[in-house]
């Protein structure tokens, strides 16, 4: 191959330009020439097909720099339908009037299922990255275990999880952790810690939401920052434990924290934070809040008069307080870890369109024996009979529905991930970056202004 194609889809991540980094550099050592797309599939509905060379002369672009977090050229929730014939014939088209012989895509399921259309006519191959930790599969054969049902109110199916095949082990995991998480929860887990310190002044009991619509990686990981209670979508909601926990902590230590992922589930599978009539591009309903939906359980079971009793707070209103972590966690500077492993991804992925794969992953694994390390799966691996990619949840072993917190294993699962996570240039950065007297004086210069004077299109 002389040219291949890479693009970002999906939602920004802090690792995404680290990702792009790797794959740049390890094509620019191959004699590779690398176009990006600009704002992902997007570009490739427009018929001049915005796109910018990153590494003319077989060097990265200056402005690519593994550090920066989010991505230079842009990321939409836009997918290829492969029902729409017409439109596929004339993004392929396109491709072929680039001469690109090969595509990159940096996303996470959404992004492998909207490739697979693209697959059948070029090489197409992913980079994984989302901050929910969602893409994999807790072991080899977990998307057999998934069956729909016609749904007797409308058109279409439902998928129901069946019981588990297998003994689980974290060896066996596929795709161990995906670049964006750690930084997410670095910044989660840090957020916690803060909000900590108001609830224990003022007596009060603060429900942080993190992401997470199906998945609970993002709120075991803030485990890290000491939350007293940690509320999961896949462990539904007992509403009796909770409150008789909340009591027990708050009458020790006079404040409790309480993190929830915000697809966090009653007893009945419903989704606390109602959803509204309205949905995001990639067709996910939108929610509006399960840290409210908790805080109205809150009130009405413990009432104002036990606040009052105890004369910590004047009401059950003002002493329970939510905050949501929201898109902090997605961006800014990645640390160590996801700038690291995003780059040998970026890198694994072009070797894999050099290899000849035509719909593969690059992922990264984890034993005991070998530590960390890359490695390379067919994308079907993800699928279940259906064709469809589900969302990795979070296995029962790394929860605690008794404690509400993590259990024993779930601390196995993060210690590797986290113990080097953060390097000395991550906190120099810090020290030197945030209060730099220039940036007093100076307006922010986005990248986008730069990356906007190298954009080609075709002609």
């Amino acid at each position: 191959m002389k040219r291949i194609g890479i693009l970002t889809a999906g939602g920004d991540t802090p690792a995404l330009n680290a990702t792009l980094y790797g794959a740049v550099l390890r094509a620019s050592q191959r004699r590779v020439e690398v176009i990006g797309f600009i704002k992902g599939f997007s570009s490739l509905f427009n018929p001049r097909v915005p796109h910018v060379r990153l590494n003319p002369l077989f060097a990265p672009i200056p402005e690519l720099d593994a550090a920066r977090g989010g991505t230079l050229i842009g990321a939409s929730r836009d997918y290829v339908d492969p029902e729409d014939k017409p439109t596929l014939a004339e993004v392929v088209d396109r491709l072929h009037r680039l001469e690109i012989e090969g595509l990159i895509c940096i996303g996470g399921d959404g992004t492998l299922n909207g490739m697979q259309a693209l697959s059948d006519y070029l090489p197409t191959v992913l980079a994984p990255k989302t901050i929910d930790n969602d893409l994999g599969l807790n072991y080899r054969h977990e998307p057999d275990e998934w069956t729909r049902e016609p749904m007797a109110e409308s058109p279409g199916y439902r998928y129901v999880r069946g019981p588990a095949r297998g003994r689980f082990d974290l060896n066996q995991m596929i795709n161990y952790v995906t670049p964006g998480f750690a930084t997410a929860v670095y910044v989660s887990a840090a957020g916690v810690q803060r909000i900590r310190t108001t609830a224990e002044s003022h007596r009060r009991i603060a429900i942080i939401e993190v992401m997470g619509r199906h998945s609970g990686y993002l709120a075991l990981g803030t485990a890290y920052g000491q939350p007293d209670i940690i509320l999961i979508p896949e462990a539904k909601l007992n509403v009796e434990r909770l409150v008789e926990q909340v009591i027990d902590v708050y009458d020790i230590q006079k404040n409790v924290v309480i993190v929830c992922g915000e697809g966090v589930v009653d007893e009945q599978g419903n989704e606390l934070g109602s959803e509204q009539a309205s949905t995001d591009p990639s067709g996910n309903k939108i929610l509006s809040g399960a840290a409210e939906a908790l805080r109205r359980i809150l009130i009405e079971r413990l009432g104002d008069s036990y606040f009052t009793s105890k004369r910590r707070n004047e009401s059950a209103r003002a002493a329970i307080f939510t905050r949501k972590v929201g898109h902090t966690q997605r961006g800014g500077r990645p640390i160590y870890f996801d700038r690291f492993y995003g780059a040998q991804l970026g890198g694994q992925a072009v070797e894999l369109l050099l290899e000849g794969h035509a719909n593969g992953v690059a992922i990264l694994q984890h034993n005991a024996q070998r530590g960390f390390y890359i490695d390379t799966i067919h994308g079907n691996d993800f699928r279940d009979r259906y064709g469809l990619i589900h969302a990795r949840q979070v296995h029962p072993s790394f929860y605690d529905p008794e404690r509400l917190g993590l259990s024993e294993v779930g601390i196995a699962y993060l210690q590797p991930i986290f113990t080097d996570a953060i390097g000395a240039d991550d906190m120099e950065d810090v020290r030197k970056g945030l209060f730099h007297p220039g940036n007093l004086i100076q307006p922010h210069h986005s990248v986008n202004v730069d990356i906007n004077k190298r954009i080609c299109y075709l002609d």
